[in-house]
């Protein structure tokens, strides 16, 4: 099984995860021979397109690498039936036609493919049949030659859905977020950011696509400081931030929705009023001088559940105990509720049902009606073409091209993803 939640020792390498269990490197000697596991891990990468570096460690990669590694481990243990749950969230289209080649042949092979997924022209282009589940339930099996992705979008969510893309007229402001030759350093101390220079109008939604490890995560934090830039400039309305401050970050108006939503943007063990207020309890209405002002925060807390339909039982649940769905909900409420001028979104999609990323995108689009300059980044490129204006693709650190998201192709923007074509 490929866990959407990954099975992963954080402080091993990839080779060493990849093994893990598997007796047929280990046997009955104490000796590990990791050398040859690190080759054979490699060439596995390399026949299915799945980048990543065996000796690195996995705190140093990110989530969509991290997700790699365990599709790796599965193909390495060479499986008769394979459950794969959201595998395709960190490839390039080209990369996913391969890897459904791969499980076609694994199919016709005599193997047994379990593919879950909420992108819903995947399961059209790999499935034979589709069930479909709604609030734990099987509500149907159709044969996937028969589906269409509307019909499957509303059997998962019980209703018709807006499945459409932006509509690309519509007015921008000033610039509001300027980035002139960032580049900022990765966990490993090498450059993950190279020189690169954006600009964001006032009403206007700009994806950052790229296949997961080219340096976007590292952008992300970079604008929203959490990590310093090793040089360049970042400017929020003509404002030049020193950069590396997540609180001058906030005082300057940068919202920010990680990526890991569990791990970095909530506290799983505060409760969820605790959580809505983490940027914000210095001031009123939170506290006063030093004291928390604890019933103006379950206040606030519950004024937010109610507007973004956070469903829990109450404000005081620990965060930990929340869906994915609801639990971005929150991530979402708190950075609004700060009046942002930039929102920073990393893969704010990652995991949600359709019900659910309807909810998010509706919230993004909202943002940027509302006059927020929007910062998305994402690996899934129907996400990007649904949401965004312009479209800057990252290869290696660098931005190697901008498309107009009205205009862009799945397959130009996939080839600037995989590093096939220079910018134009």
């Amino acid at each position: 099984m490929v866990h959407q939640h990954f099975r992963l020792v954080s402080p091993f390498t990839v080779a060493e995860n990849v093994v893990l269990g598997d007796h047929r490197d280990i046997g009955r000697s104490f000796l590990l021979h990791t050398r040859a596991i690190e080759r054979r891990v490699a060439e596995l990468a390399a026949r299915y397109g799945l980048a990543v570096d065996p000796r690195a460690r996995i705190w140093q990669l990110s989530l969509g690498e991290q997700q790699r590694v365990e599709i790796l481990k599965a193909l390495y243990q060479d499986a008769r039936v394979l459950i794969l749950d959201e595998p395709t969230a960190v490839l390039t289209p080209q990369e996913a036609d391969a890897l459904f080649g791969t499980i076609r042949a694994m199919a016709d092979d005599g193997r047994t493919v379990i593919f879950i997924s909420h992108k819903l022209h995947e399961v059209k282009a790999v499935a034979d049949r589709v069930t479909i589940l709604r609030r734990g339930r099987s509500v149907a099996t159709v044969p996937a030659a028969d589906a269409t992705p509307r019909s499957l979008a509303a059997l998962m969510v019980g209703r018709e859905i807006e499945l459409g893309r932006r509509n690309g007229k519509h007015a921008v402001g000033e610039v509001c977020l300027q980035l002139d030759g960032v580049g900022a350093d990765g966990d490993r101390g090498v450059a993950a950011v190279r020189d690169v220079s954006l600009t964001v109008r006032a009403g206007e939604i700009v994806a950052v696509a790229g296949v997961a490890g080219n340096g976007q995560r590292e952008l992300a934090e970079t604008i929203a400081g959490m990590r310093a830039p090793t040089h360049g400039t970042i400017r929020v309305r003509g404002r030049q931030l020193d950069g590396g401050d997540p609180r001058e970050a906030i005082r300057a108006g940068i919202a920010y929705v990680p990526e890991d939503r569990l791990g970095t943007g909530v506290a799983p063990g505060l409760s969820v009023a605790s959580n809505v207020v983490l940027k914000s309890y210095r001031r009123p209405p939170a506290s006063r001088g030093p004291f928390l002002m604890l019933r103006a925060i379950r206040e606030l807390a519950q004024s937010l559940m109610q507007r973004y339909d956070v469903r829990t039982s109450g404000p005081d649940v620990p965060a930990r105990h929340l869906s994915g769905g609801n639990l971005q909900k929150v991530v979402l409420a708190r950075e609004f509720s700060g009046d942002p001028i930039v929102l920073v979104a990393a893969s704010p999609t990652r995991g949600l049902d359709v019900a659910g990323i309807e909810v998010v995108h509706s919230y993004l689009r909202g943002a940027a009606e509302s006059g927020v300059g929007v910062v998305l980044l994402s690996e899934d490129l129907d996400e990007i073409r649904a949401l965004a204006d312009r479209i800057a693709v990252m290869f290696e650190g660098e931005v190697v091209g901008e498309r107009d998201a009205q205009t862009a192709t799945v397959e130009e923007l996939g080839l600037l993803m995989a590093g096939g074509e220079e910018a134009g």
